[in-house]
């Protein structure tokens, strides 16, 4: 009978070292694993590493960028600074001659941390800080590029001021200031239809509020 409990208690023995064996070869196969839940509606701030112009982007094109600061959920970060993100542009319109201004949308779709753990990611642009020509025109994050009217009438009238002091001098007389301004005017106004409006150019560093669509669920083990 001894006997028999001397060789159970050496098998157990032999289990618990085994066991201590592979938990300190394989640390992370002994620690459980931890998830966390970032919500939908977290605003991550980050930066372009390249930059986009609806004059050269196409549908389809990569968007790469890095987070600038840490999200934290649970008392730790989880998101860190540096953090690599993809993306693609789904749509593009470039502006046009007479109306119509440059817009287009970019999701994000990816994250890379640096240890190499990559995750899906429902994100789209909430706004871009500090931007005072474009916007955000719709929930959907699309960008906008603000008008130029005030610069197209501003053309007009330095044109017609040009024709005008042109046909002053010519005709020696105000009718010939009238005609001259006219004409100028109407330079102006052609210049203005044939030309688009501006494009949006977005240089590498610009500030981008990514916010998460949907929830985004993380390896608590594989975040760093």
């Amino acid at each position: 009978m001894r006997w028999a409990i001397v060789v159970v208690l050496l098998g157990a023995l032999a289990s618990a070292q085994q066991a201590a064996e592979v938990s300190d070869s394989n640390p992370a196969a002994a620690r459980p694993t931890a998830f966390i839940t970032v919500p939908a509606g977290t605003q991550i701030p980050v930066k372009l590493a390249q930059g986009i112009s609806t004059k050269s982007a196409k549908v389809g094109d990569a968007v790469y960028a890095e987070t600038v600061f840490p999200v934290s959920a649970n008392d730790r970060i989880v998101i860190p600074a540096g953090t690599y993100v993809q993306g693609r542009i789904t749509d593009i319109k470039r502006p046009g001659r007479v109306k119509g201004r440059a817009e287009f949308l970019m999701h994000f779709t990816s994250m890379i941390f640096h240890s190499g753990y990559t995750v899906m990611l429902p994100g789209g642009v909430e706004n871009i800080p500090g931007s005072d020509q474009q916007r955000i025109k719709d929930k959907e994050g699309t960008i906008q590029q603000e008008g130029s009217k005030g610069k197209d009438a501003e053309t007009v009238a330095k044109t017609a001021g040009t024709g005008a002091g042109v046909g002053a001098i010519a005709g020696r007389n105000v009718k010939g200031a009238g005609i001259g301004g006219a004409a100028g005017a109407a330079a102006g106004l052609a210049y203005v239809l044939f030309t688009r409006g501006p494009d949006i150019n977005l240089p590498p560093g610009t500030s981008v509020q990514l916010v998460l669509e949907r929830p985004l669920s993380l390896d608590g083990n594989k975040i760093r």
